[in-house]
């Protein structure tokens, strides 16, 4: 039988269009879709569509694209517009997914189900913009997705469902979106068709222990400080796959390290940064403990290359030495 669910939909990047799109083949109807502004990026600074707008555009769902939803903030009049768009639009549930923008209370309030939030993580652990990259950044071996009931908190609502997800040893932040993006899909309409059938969702206030914040990434934090120790470096580099890649600074040329692991090594007065060995499948980098083997290196204007291939064209040496400060790539 169709589906009398009517859920309107917010979210913006890649791992909202997964969710968007499993909720559209679910056969749920979606009457309208939100997401964000166009926003200029590349080099060009050309005008680039949300990959939510590609896929409501695909689907011929209708689509709006207000840049605030707050009607006392810096675009009033766009916010009064889309308000009373909601309002005007029949609808169920509204479902946010990686939106990016605050929904008010005047928002939370409309829909009869209220608004349900799919969050990448097992919350309270890493609430806020960040939670894929902060549990791989942290070594956390289990991870997941929560839905809540959205309230004015950050992620601070009661959880409907959620699902624990394990983070392999060679997860990056870009394998580890995809299983949680297909993990969050899978739940969410599981929680919809149970809404459905049963016109409600057990609610269970988050546990008060063991909150912590995953706060947004700042391109400057893709600088390794060799300071550290291997392992902590490893899932730095773990974290900044695919973007905006961890880097190192040799000689002045900052270098991109897309993949590596922590190595033993002995010896107490290596200087981190030093480049301990060269061969065919690896570059070794002393650091505060231990070493980092890299494997997968890229050079300004150059392509993502495994290691053999990268000294080919880029010679390193033993003895050389990666600076110890922060910097940005150029």
């Amino acid at each position: 039988m169709p589906s009398t669910l009517r859920v309107i939909f917010a979210g913006t990047p890649q791992f909202a269009a997964t969710v968007l799109r499993a909720i559209h083949d679910a056969g749920l109807s979606v009457p309208l879709v939100l997401t964000q502004p166009d926003r200029a990026a590349g080099r060009g600074m050309k005008f680039l569509s949300s990959p939510v707008k590609e896929l409501a555009i695909a689907k011929q769902l209708t689509l709006v694209q207000p840049p605030s939803l707050r009607c006392n903030g810096k675009y009033p009049t766009e916010a009064a517009d889309t308000l009373a768009l909601l309002h005007a639009t029949p609808h169920d549930v509204i479902v946010v997914a990686a939106y990016g923008l605050l929904l008010p209370q005047a928002v939370l309030d409309i829909a009869p189900y209220g608004c349900i939030n799919i969050h990448a993580s097992l919350l309270p652990r890493w609430r806020g913009a960040a939670p894929i990259h902060r549990a791989i950044e942290a070594g956390d071996r289990i991870t997941g997705v929560t839905l809540i009931q959205m309230d004015e908190g950050l992620d601070m609502g009661p959880m409907l469902m959620r699902e624990a997800v394990a983070i392999a040893p060679t997860d990056t932040t870009g394998t580890l979106h995809d299983k949680l993006a297909n993990t969050g899909a899978r739940l969410i309409v599981a929680g919809l068709r149970k809404l459905e059938r049963t016109g409600l969702l057990t609610m269970t206030p988050q546990p008060i222990e063991g909150v912590t914040y995953a706060h947004k990434l700042s391109k400057q934090e893709a600088a390794l400080d060799w300071r550290l120790p291997a392992d902590v470096l490893a899932c730095k580099v773990r974290t900044f796959n695919p973007f905006p890649v961890a880097h190192g600074i040799l000689d002045g040329t900052p270098l991109k390290i897309w993949a590596a692991e922590p190595v033993c090594v002995s010896g107490s007065n290596l200087t981190p940064g030093t480049i301990l060995s060269v061969d065919n499948t690896s570059v070794t980098i002393a650091c505060g403990k231990h070493a980092l083997r890299a494997t997968q290196l890229q050079k300004p204007g150059g392509k993502r290359l495994f290691a053999r291939e990268f000294v080919t064209g880029f010679p390193l040496f033993i003895g050389q030495c990666f600076e110890t400060k922060r910097n940005n790539p150029s």
